[in-house]
């Protein structure tokens, strides 16, 4: 069952009345409305095109969120193979907000790390809705390092609303372990790469996503915060987010054009969740061309490049 946005509504409405046709026809012998059924189909396809062609950066953020949106565990399953997960951060447990492990794309060698945010009430609550409590960023330091150890590529796939702000990840040291986790995604001597999947919430997505290549799904954001506390903040008004997502620049199309995004990665018509085959297809072609183009380089310069790519970041704007 697709779970409509709001501005999806009008297209809900069509494609809801093609469905009743059909069922009306399947309990009615004898009935024909495939003619009627299919100018339906057509319409909502034309409809779910015009809505998706010109997204407002606040429908992108509902849309980076849809439910159904594929996330880390089903890119795991379908684009890397001898999928090997590691567990815990060897000082307090294991999070499940975050996976991470040794696995294999295109039969090379590489460690995967991503959020998992779950797919159904049970798993996303297990999971903390992709929300990372320290021990999952002390988790994808053992990794990162281990992959430095053995020579082996990073890859991080990006899906948070932000690190979880809960007392008990304060008292452990959330905002230590998300600078540290940054710090060593500057430190490794191995290609780094990241895909934004959904969102990039504030440190807790830096902390995986300060790589050497960053890509992002078409309909994907990153952001210092969320639409609605920037809202709160800047208006003290959460329902002010459609301006505070305009504000912040965080649609893959702005953070392309400022240089934090390298590539952006074109989603099916109504956005992953409608394809998530074809968009599982389209991270995984981007994941090889980016390794391949980091392939061959001395660590040192692997590491030096990472570093100098964001230590200018934004030194354009300020010599203007």
């Amino acid at each position: 069952m697709t779970n409509y946005l709001d501005f999806e509504k009008p297209l809900a409405e069509i494609e809801g009345k093609a469905t009743e046709l059909r069922s009306l026809a399947r309990t009615n012998e004898g009935m024909d409305v495939e003619d009627e059924a299919k100018a339906l189909d057509k319409k909502a396809a034309e409809l779910l095109k015009s809505l998706y062609s010109d997204l407002t950066p606040w429908r992108k953020t509902q849309v980076a969120r849809h439910p159904q949106r594929p996330h880390c565990k089903d890119y795991i399953d379908a684009l890397f193979t001898e999928w090997t997960p590691l567990a815990g951060d060897r000082n307090f447990a294991d999070d499940q907000a975050v996976m991470g492990g040794l696995a294999r794309l295109n039969d090379k060698p590489v460690m995967v790390i991503g959020h998992e945010k779950g797919n159904d009430t049970k798993s996303r609550i297990e999971r903390n809705f992709g929300m990372a409590r320290p021990e999952g960023y002390r988790k994808a330091i053992r990794l990162m390092e281990m992959a430095d150890r053995f020579g082996l590529p990073v890859v991080t796939l990006v899906d948070t609303p932000g690190a979880y702000p809960g007392k008990g990840a304060e008292e452990r040291g959330q905002s230590e372990a998300i600078a540290r986790s940054t710090e060593a995604c500057l430190s490794i001597k191995v290609p780094l790469i990241s895909v934004i999947v959904g969102e990039g919430g504030s440190g807790g997505a830096v902390a995986f996503a300060t790589a050497n290549r960053v890509a992002m799904l078409e309909h994907s954001v990153y952001s210092v915060i969320s639409p609605e506390g920037c809202a709160s903040i800047l208006w003290k008004d959460a329902e002010k987010m459609r301006e505070a997502a305009e504000a912040l620049r965080l649609t893959a199309q702005d953070l392309h054009e400022l240089g934090v995004c390298d590539r952006i990665i074109p989603e099916p018509v109504g956005g992953a969740h409608r394809g998530p085959e074809t968009a599982i297809a389209a991270v995984g072609k981007a994941l090889e061309t980016m390794l391949k183009d980091l392939s061959g380089q001395e660590g040192t310069a692997l590491r030096d490049n990472r570093r100098k790519k964001y230590l200018g970041l934004g030194a354009k704007g300020l010599a203007a």
